[in-house]
């Protein structure tokens, strides 16, 4: 997840974090049309996946969390675990 300078947060998904950001920061023709215009920008989560449809289930639980939920997974208050029953 990305925090924007409006302190909005947007969920995706890259094999390559690293990568992924330095587009999104650098605001060129890659970077996502939604972070256009609200950096600076700070990655604060990352998880790791198996697999792409994995990645891509996950991707979907955060965006469907409320804002709350979301920010206290980035506090480490919340886990994405299914058997621990917290999402």
């Amino acid at each position: 997840m990305i925090r924007c300078r409006d302190n909005s947060l947007y969920t995706g998904i890259s094999n390559d974090v690293a990568r992924r950001f330095l587009e999104h920061s650098s605001q060129g023709p890659k970077c996502a049309r939604y972070l256009r215009g609200r950096g600076p920008l700070a990655l604060v989560f990352e998880v790791g996946a198996k697999d792409k449809a994995h990645a891509l289930r996950l991707e979907y639980r955060i965006k469907q969390m409320p804002k709350c939920d979301k920010e206290k997974l980035v506090a480490g208050g919340l886990s994405l675990d299914k058997d621990k029953k917290q999402v």
